[in-house]
């Protein structure tokens, strides 16, 4: 079986009026300008975006009505009157004192203390951001795809890589057939063994990075369920995935580099991707779990001199 390239996606659930200002960060480097200037609109002045008609809202970013309207279904509602009830709800939150609270970016000469604040803070809100953007019913879908796969090939670089290697040491211990690929070469000579049945995941936070995509595609056309884990969902790596899993986009800083917040949101996903895989094989994950533990154990007990 092979595929076609395609470049929609599915849609889904929408957000809590809480993750609304989370959606908008993470989403906004994929929409055009018109439509940024609408999502930054209804994150910046909930309340007041909440009392304006489609039109009004059209007329204060600039934009059309079409714009408003599709930027409502870009974050995840099925219209706009959707969107203004979810902002009714954020500023009722906010007027509520529980507004989310805004850190600066660190300083040369921050405390030890504010430094770890600040990282602490960018961190939680990374997380946050995730959890807000992360479509639940791909992820099942990927999941359901990784529990019955006769393989799994995993596609990372860089600090990209360092989370497809955590991903694939999880799948080993609950007994799953998984590889993580670093050497770019090897990546693509390995994607040509794979077929229907067969699962490819490709990590980059960029969603362009060439040594990733190649052998996405060789998986793709070879007929293998194909997975992006990205922060762009409109970058050229989604083309060859059957289902993307978003991720957050990075607030760079000059001492916070994207890979930094781009880890800590790809390690969300792949921790929830292998619980999920794990709650689908259970009976058979759980014993693999015991047997490695067992393996283990002496490795962690206190040797005793003779």
């Amino acid at each position: 079986m092979t595929h076609d390239v395609k470049e929609t996606f599915s849609g889904e659930a929408p957000p809590a009026p809480a993750a609304l200002a989370a959606k908008v960060r993470t989403l906004s480097p994929s929409m055009t300008r018109s439509m940024q200037r609408v999502a930054e609109a209804v994150a910046g002045d909930p309340a007041g975006c909440a009392a304006l008609t489609v039109t009004g809202l059209a007329e204060l970013t600039g934009t059309s009505e079409a714009t408003v309207v599709r930027t409502a279904r870009l974050l995840g509602y099925p219209g706009y009157r959707d969107l203004r009830l979810a902002l009714a709800g954020l500023a009722a939150q906010q007027q509520s004192g529980r507004a989310p609270s805004v850190t600066a970016d660190i300083a040369v000469d921050d405390p030890v203390a504010d430094v770890v604040a600040k990282l602490a803070h960018d961190e939680r809100q990374t997380l946050a951001d995730t959890a807000a953007a992360l479509d639940t019913v791909q992820l099942g879908a990927v999941a359901a795809a990784c529990a019955t796969a006769r393989r799994i090939d995993v596609y990372g670089v860089g600090a990209s890589g360092l989370v497809a290697q955590d991903l694939v040491q999880k799948l080993l211990r609950i007994g799953l057939i998984a590889h993580a690929h670093g050497d770019p070469h090897l990546a693509v000579t390995n994607a040509v063994q794979l077929r229907s049945g067969d699962v490819a995941l490709a990590i980059t936070h960029s969603g362009s990075t060439g040594d990733v995509i190649e052998p996405l595609r060789v998986a793709f056309e070879h007929g293998a369920t194909t997975v992006a884990i990205t922060g762009r969902p409109d970058g050229p790596v989604s083309q060859y995935a059957d289902h993307v899993l978003t991720t957050s986009t990075a607030r760079e800083s000059e001492l916070r580099p994207a890979a930094m917040s781009s880890r800590t949101s790809q390690l969300l996903v792949v921790d929830c991707l292998f619980t999920c895989v794990t709650q689908r094989t259970y009976e058979t994950a759980a014993p693999a779990l015991a047997a490695s533990y067992e393996a283990l154990a002496h490795r962690h007990s206190p040797r005793t001199t003779r």
